[in-house]
């Protein structure tokens, strides 16, 4: 990494190692659409007559996407079904990848150097597949051995259940795996299916989490350096029976 003080993949007396497999979560770590989620939920609410604020957009961060459709509906004037909220913005932020694809920094040379070390990884995020494939589709081919989608569980994070099912997609144990997040949503997700976890804040704060450890980005990072990192974070017991 560039940052002296953090941990190299380097194991005193053997090779450095890499985790079993990463697990990414997409939004606001692997690609920053945070911002173009805000643009849509702002342009969905002002064609009903209502206003939308930053701050109300930021409560969103990480959550099932059907669980911030009725917040918006609790929220404005907007009179739809919640799944007809979620087509109508998940379409708007997937026309504006179309146009960009706003990469976090230091995330796509993560990604390409997992796939070049034959680091398997999953895609474990709260957006439905049609948005999902648009940045699987952007990425290098088998990027991704797994992808799993809110549209696909039946509890979103922050339940287990979207991590443990890439875990048994991948056929892997979460012990010597990595996860990814940069919401307290998603951390307590893949913390709470057994898998240590970087925490990277980036829109929202996260705060202390048993069994993640914060990071400042992933600006530097290999994949030699995602083990250590993780051995910082204190085991977390089970969050959900």
């Amino acid at each position: 990494m560039s940052d002296s003080t953090l941990p190299s993949g380097q194991q005193a007396g053997g090779p450095p190692r890499t985790p079993t497999a990463v697990l990414w979560d997409m939004d606001g770590t692997l690609v920053d659409t945070e911002p173009y989620w805000m643009l849509a939920e702002h342009e969905l609410v002002e064609e009903f007559g209502g206003t939308w604020t930053h701050e109300l957009g930021l409560q969103l961060v990480g959550n099932p996407l059907l669980v911030s459709a009725q917040f918006i509906l609790d929220n404005s004037p907007v009179d739809l079904p919640a799944e007809e909220v979620v087509l109508r913005l998940q379409s708007r932020v997937v026309d504006q990848i179309a146009a960009a694809v706003p990469w976090r920094p230091g995330a796509r040379e993560l990604l390409a150097a997992c796939r070049a070390e034959g680091v398997p990884c999953a895609l474990v995020t709260m957006s439905w597949t049609d948005l999902a494939r648009a940045v699987v589709d952007a990425t290098e081919p088998g990027s991704f051995a797994v992808v799993v989608t809110g549209d696909l569980v039946t509890h979103g994070k922050p339940h287990p259940e979207p991590y443990e099912r890439a875990l048994r997609e991948l056929g892997v144990e979460a012990a010597g795996c990595v996860a990814l997040e940069d919401s307290p949503t998603g951390v307590r997700s893949a913390v709470a299916a057994g898998v240590s976890t970087l925490a990277i804040p980036h829109h929202v704060e996260i705060p202390e989490i048993t069994g993640a450890v914060p990071v400042p980005g992933l600006a530097g990072v290999t994949p030699f350096d995602l083990l250590p990192l993780a051995r910082l974070a204190t085991p977390a017991e089970p969050a959900f029976p």
